[in-house]
């Protein structure tokens, strides 16, 4: 089959149905776009994605058409002449074709893409970790030149249809998405982020078969923008499912809602583990035997999963849905997220301890509930859960550090499918309170010599000890140094840390503590009699995290509390002149105290700061930027002392 002769009939079909076509596209010259685009180095002119969902040989069959074209609109633009597409055992490739196009005395000249590699492609989404990436070359590239390819895969399983997100980091003339089905196929659909309704739907009839059709014309460029919650969040995108087929007046059901979702799970975990592993039988009596309650017989047995099984996430085709044997993990010591919740509940049946379950369950990257989409597309992760009377602990083995009763992080406020035969049961994860993620800095300081002399221990709570650990990870020596010095900075850069030691590293039930001390210079103010001194050690946020061009919410991924306690020593050649005023802000994203006394020689300054919510909404901007403004001005606030 000639794929540019299939591409052509695409870009008819959508002649056909409204979109606009590259034919039409080109009446517009280079000089045009340029004219329209001056601050970007490409134009996407075209990016189509359509299904083709038809009954063939008394079975269903899903094939995919993708088309783009581009054109580059700088010199800059040239250095992007890169495009990739992916594919897998599930979503299979079954041809492709790229070019570059370049006008030479007026006349287009198409010159092939052999540049082509095929790599890993580096996603870590649970169920397609085996996806394939074709990296293209194009060649020959220029100003006014366009880069165009188009490939066709076939979908091997109807519940694994993809999205279309109708976004691109350089903008899009004209972002289409169709799907044409036989009239004994039956889809369900949900558009998400298109609140003014811009993306323009037609449903027709055309040779028999049911087109259905989303376009949305001149696509701002998407701004891909860090600690965000999330493209899914903000980027407007359409989900499609098949809910039915018939063949011979026979319905297949396929999906439709939550229930339908949990038998097409259940039918990769209800012949698990059948057969028994001695040896992990045996390892797991060992280590629950002192155990007197099922509480602790799951911490222990969380726990030694931990430390004992390496999570390596790979998966294979449908290997992206089945968890592996507990056997084959046990022997191995490594597995994928649904390898380490299957081992846990294997060895939970060892054990004797009742309600262990495995759970599906989506990240906070994906942002939809089960009623929203009750598809594949809401889930991309997979854990145990153990019940504990009428609450749920959720056991996720995939990160190292975090406690026995934590969820992990990136879990908090998502809902877990639990699993339980042919049962299930929907349970929101909590976001763990502020409190339980406390950061406490304990310091007491000295003035000598016109330094600051101090001792500190900064203790580390919940997720804030879990991912302060993490990120240290196995550093050593000057490299792990530097890390603590970072971590305990004060004051400025004339910051030295002369010692410091740790507690409770392999003890994840208890916070992570260092203790340190050190010197600052070049922080106080002499004038004359008075000294000046800046009372807040730390300043956190003193830099504002949400920049002031920002568009996407800005994910703090937990809320914390942090506690610092300064103990200041009065000179005894010294009495206070000025203490600052306390200081309070409350609203509903942020907590801020400062509380100043004198006593016995001393100053004490408490302040406490509490983060409230997971995710700063635009919408919550203007009180942030209010709020940060107001501790900054407290920031500057000074404490003097005199000469007596």
């Amino acid at each position: 089959m000639n794929w540019l002769k299939s591409a052509n009939k695409i870009v008819v079909t959508c002649v056909l149905i409204g979109c606009t076509s590259i034919g039409v596209q080109a009446q517009q010259t280079f000089e045009d776009y340029k004219k329209e685009y001056p601050d970007f180095n490409e134009v996407v002119l075209l990016d189509y994605q359509g299904y083709d969902i038809s009954i063939e040989n008394k079975k269903l069959k899903i094939i995919q058409n993708t088309s783009f074209e581009s054109m580059i609109l700088s010199e800059n633009g040239i250095h992007n002449n890169e495009e990739t597409f992916t594919y897998s055992e599930l979503v299979k490739l079954l041809e492709y074709d790229a070019f570059s196009v370049i006008n030479t005395n007026g006349k287009d000249k198409k010159i092939k893409v052999t540049q082509s590699t095929e790599k890993n492609s580096s996603s870590s989404s649970v169920f397609f970790d085996d996806i394939k990436e074709r990296q293209l070359i194009f060649p020959h590239l220029e100003k006014g030149a366009k880069k165009v390819y188009n490939y066709k895969r076939e979908f091997v399983d109807p519940f694994l249809l993809h999205k279309y997100m109708f976004i691109g980091g350089y903008p899009i003339k004209n972002a289409t998405f169709e799907v044409k089905t036989d009239k004994n196929v039956n889809i369900g659909f949900k558009i998400f982020n298109d609140p003014n309704n811009t993306i323009q739907f037609k449903k027709t009839e055309v040779k028999g078969k049911m087109v259905y059709t989303w376009t949305l014309k001149n696509v701002k460029a998407f701004k891909f923008e860090s600690n965000g919650p999330g493209v899914l969040h903000t980027a407007p995108h359409i989900d499609i499912y098949v809910k039915d087929y018939t063949i011979n007046d026979k319905k297949t059901i396929v999906l439709d809602d939550v229930s339908l979702l949990h038998k097409y799970y259940q039918g990769f975990v209800n012949n698990l583990n059948k057969k028994e592993c001695i040896d992990l039988k045996k390892i797991t009596e060992e280590i629950t035997k002192d155990k007197t309650s099922d509480e602790e017989k799951i911490k222990s047995i969380f726990y030694w999963v931990k430390d004992n099984i390496k999570y390596v996430a790979f998966e294979n085709g449908y290997e992206g849905f089945i968890p592996r044997e507990a056997d084959l993990v046990f022997e191995r010591k490594f597995g994928d997220c649904k390898d380490m919740a299957n081992i846990i509940v294997s060895m939970s049946e060892y054990a004797n301890i009742k309600d262990v379950n495995l759970c599906w369950i989506g990240t906070r990257e994906i942002p939809y509930s089960y009623s929203e989409l009750a598809t594949p597309a809401v889930d991309n992760h997979m854990i145990a859960a153990y019940k504990k009377g009428e609450d749920y602990i959720f056991l996720d083995a995939t990160d190292r550090e975090t406690r026995y009763g934590l969820p992990t992080s990136f879990i908090q406020g998502k809902e877990a499918l639990i699993n339980n035969g042919k049962e299930f049961k929907i349970v929101k994860v909590p976001v763990i309170d502020a409190k339980k993620n406390q950061v406490d800095d304990i310091v007491k300081v000295q003035i000598k010599d016109g330094k600051l002399i101090g001792k500190g221990k900064m203790e580390f709570n919940g997720f804030n000890r879990s991912m302060t650990l993490m990120q240290i990870g196995d550093a050593s020596g000057k490299t792990r140094f530097e890390m603590i010095k970072s971590l305990v900075l004060k004051g400025n850069n004339k910051f030295n840390l002369n010692s410091f030691t740790e507690e409770n590293i392999g003890n994840r039930d208890l916070p992570y503590n260092v203790n340190y001390d050190f010197e600052l210079d070049n922080y106080l103010i002499k004038v004359e009699k008075e000294l000046y001194l800046n009372p807040y050690l730390h300043k956190v946020f003193e830099k504002n995290p949400i920049q002031k061009d920002r568009v996407t919410g800005y994910d703090f991924e937990i809320v914390s509390f942090f506690n610092s306690e300064y103990e200041f020593e009065i000179p005894t050649n010294y009495k206070v002149k000025y203490i600052p005023k306390n200081f309070t802000l409350d609203n509903e994203l942020l907590k801020v105290n400062a509380v100043f006394t004198e006593s016995n020689n001393k100053i004490l300054v408490k302040y406490t700061f509490e983060v409230k919510k997971l995710v700063i909404e635009p919408s919550d901007f203007q009180l942030w930027d209010d709020s940060i403004k107001k501790m900054k001005s407290n920031y500057s606030e000074t404490l003097i002392l005199t000469e007596k």
